[in-house]
């Protein structure tokens, strides 16, 4: 895995238009770098030499040499983000799917709001009743938000069809929080129903992966995701695994803030017990 290049690509949004050039450049040609003197780097770039080393410092380098070295040390890897083909083993592949989860997570990390996080976990935790919207791609993560809220004795249901959706939707309440899970923030029908859950009085929150995006007009918090989807990567893998980052932050949060919290999850255990083979709950009953 190229570990300076994926540094690079995560804290790229937070560079300044010189440090771009020298980004752009070794994203590019990460090779090329090695047989020069920093002078010739600075050269090739079009920067100053103390723009390379703010550069450098910026991501987590002491300076150009220790970039070098990185980037010498993987000096065979593969090129970060590069489209999956035909002649990829699937381990290569899985390489290459790993390099993006990675970039996409530490990408969401510096971009999600704090302060949204936090309102959105709080309304949770004083509401009657959780709606979790999601479709297509999305629905899986919709259903695994739901499942999880529901483990911890929350009301929470997920609707996947957009006629359940609206229907949810139109009988949401104050003490209803809504969480429509749009990669797009575009969804017509996702729009439609937290529409309709705010008219309710209903707290909205959305989990997105564009800034700026029709979603956030009808979302009292906004969570967002950030991902470089490739064009062989039409689904949004990478985005879907931050969703999760999120839905598993959420749970956690719940999870530490929730009167008897460690007692609802016992319960909860218990009954799905008898769901397990006669071998595997002795297992378990030892492990305990």
């Amino acid at each position: 895995m190229e570990k300076a290049i994926l540094t690079i690509k995560a804290n790229y949004d937070s560079l300044t238009k010189s440090e771009k050039k020298i980004a752009d450049f070794l994203v590019e040609n990460p090779r090329d770098i090695l047989p020069l003197y920093i002078t010739e780097f600075a050269e090739v770039c079009g920067v100053s030499e103390a723009t390379i080393v703010r550069f450098a410092r910026k991501i987590g380098f002491d300076g150009y040499q220790q970039i070098k070295i990185a980037i010498a040390q993987e000096h065979h890897a593969h090129p970060v983000n590069e489209n999956i083909t035909a002649d990829d083993s699937p381990y290569d592949i899985f390489g290459k799917v790993c390099d993006d989860i990675y970039c996409s997570l530490e990408k969401t990390q510096k971009s999600i709001d704090k302060d949204e996080l936090t309102k959105c976990c709080n309304a949770i935790l004083k509401a009657d009743d959780i709606i979790v919207l999601g479709l297509g791609n999305s629905a899986p993560i919709a259903n695994d938000a739901s499942h999880k809220m529901l483990r911890l004795g929350l009301r929470a249901h997920p609707y996947t069809d957009n006629h359940m959706q609206a229907i949810a939707a139109a009988h949401a309440t104050e003490k209803t929080v809504v969480i429509g899970i749009s990669h797009s923030g575009a969804s017509k029908d996702i729009l439609d129903a937290m529409h309709a859950a705010k008219l309710g009085g209903a707290f909205t929150v959305s989990i997105t992966n564009f800034q700026k995006s029709p979603i956030e007009n009808v979302s009292d918090a906004v969570l967002h995701t950030v991902s470089d989807e490739t064009n062989y990567r039409i689904l949004g893998l990478s985005s879907r695994i931050a969703q999760l980052a999120i839905i598993d932050t959420i749970y956690s949060y719940l999870v530490c803030h929730m009167e008897g919290a460690g007692d609802i999850i016992a319960k909860t255990e218990a009954v799905l017990a008898s769901k397990k083979c006669a071998d595997v709950k002795k297992r378990t009953k030892r492990n305990t």
